[in-house]
């Protein structure tokens, strides 16, 4: 069978290589400007490795109390477009049934 021929991985580093502690300092040169200093390697960060619980359960506790707040103000709507809904509905129907006698009387 014939199969792929997949290329070979690529490997970068992406962290820098300090500098040799003992480099000698560049001289600056005769037409009076100053050389950029050499950057200085800087370790990074050491992790933290124990987080305190309660800010998690504090961001817990807050989506929750925001989920249910939204779900109320969503039901809220809900309730107030069914009971537009109805209001319309009953509306239509006392109109239609005085339209109705108002044609009735009228066709005499």
């Amino acid at each position: 069978m014939i199969r792929p021929k997949y290329p070979e991985p690529v490997y970068v580093i992406t962290q820098p290589t300090p500098p040799a502690p003992n480099a000698a300092p560049v001289a600056p040169c005769s037409c009076g400007h100053q050389t950029p200093a050499a950057p200085q390697y800087q370790a990074p960060a050491p992790a933290q490795t124990g987080r305190p619980i309660g800010l998690y359960l504090a961001v817990g506790v807050g989506a929750v109390a925001g989920t249910v707040a939204l779900a109320i103000a969503v039901t809220a709507l809900f309730l107030a477009i069914a009971v537009t809904a109805i209001s319309v509905t009953v509306a239509a129907v006392v109109l239609r049934s005085l339209l109705a006698d108002y044609q009735r009387d009228h066709r005499r």
